[in-house]
């Protein structure tokens, strides 16, 4: 009797990679979304690691850097009370940064939940909820944020709260449409024939299903919020001085734009380069996510 050998190494491959394997190869195949991650990551260390990198203390004044020029020494010079800007637009980092994420997050804490009942329950349920999500939605969502933030008081813990609430019928509407879409599939009505408890399915069998669109939204969400905490700190809605954040920096440096402008620009930049690396990371995993994406 011959042994007969099955050659599986074709096999293998196909079986090795998971799905969140395949979808990060697709994403390291775009540039665009690789150069957004990396930069994130760089910006996100700064954040965590901003008393360890920065050179200076971002509150101690110098008066010999009073609104000086980019040196060796300031290599983003100074403000109007002499504290080097490179420090602050460290430490600005660590409040910007986690306003953005600590707010989104308490946004899908808020949205996801809700969406999800909503999406599944259906009927009077569902009215109710998407009448009060499309009265939240019916106002700008900067200006739901300023008069969430005015409302309890300036400080960038009450900002989190704001951009959060701001941002959660985002999360509503989208989990709701994704159930929706979902709860109509095959294996959705078998784990319902079987006896599986509503809670169960909408949790164990739809949530992982739609947790990929969400992750994108958030990821896209969080440059809306960063552009948001800053706009809150420009108006002293935010972070509040001495602490340095993007916006109260900008805000400090409005009125010095002509004497000293390197106060506005390398804040203002951060912002830019940061948002717009999100966005990249976040069209990037879009891509990578997408179950109809053939390489």
């Amino acid at each position: 009797m011959t042994a007969v050998t099955v050659d599986t190494s074709a096999q293998q491959p196909a079986q090795e990679q998971s799905p969140a394997r395949r979808a990060f190869r697709r994403l390291l195949k775009r540039k665009g979304a690789v150069v957004g991650l990396v930069v994130v990551v760089l910006f996100l260390a700064l954040a965590v690691l901003a008393d360890m990198v920065a050179p200076f203390d971002p509150i101690e004044a110098d008066w010999s850097a009073l609104r000086g020029a980019p040196t060796l020494e300031h290599p983003f010079g100074g403000d109007e009370l002499g504290r080097d800007v490179l420090s602050r637009v460290i430490h600005g980092a660590r409040a910007s940064l986690f306003a953005g994420v600590i707010s989104v997050f308490l946004a899908l804490l808020i949205g996801i939940p809700v969406g999800l009942l909503s999406g599944y329950a259906g009927g009077l349920v569902d009215g109710i909820i998407m009448r009060f999500t499309d009265a939240m939605l019916a106002v700008p969502f900067l200006i739901l944020a300023i008069a969430l933030a005015a409302f309890l008081g300036p400080s960038l813990t009450n900002a989190m709260i704001a951009i959060g609430i701001s941002a959660a019928p985002i999360f509503i509407r989208l989990t709701r449409a994704q159930v929706q879409t979902v709860k109509v599939e095959d294996y959705i009505e078998a784990a319902q024939a079987v006896g599986n408890p509503p809670l169960r399915i909408a949790f164990r069998h739809i949530l992982p299903n739609i947790w990929p669109a969400l992750m994108v939204q958030a990821t896209l969400t969080i440059a809306s919020a960063i552009i948001a905490e800053a706009s809150l700190s420009f108006l002293g809605l935010g972070q509040q001085p001495p602490a340095p954040s993007w916006g109260s920096m900008l805000n400090s440096a409005k009125d010095f734009l002509t004497q000293a402008p390197w106060m506005a620009i390398y804040p203002g930049l951060s912002i830019f380069v940061v948002v717009l690396c999100f966005n990249l990371l976040g069209d990037g995993l879009r891509d990578a996510l997408d179950p109809r994406h053939k390489s």
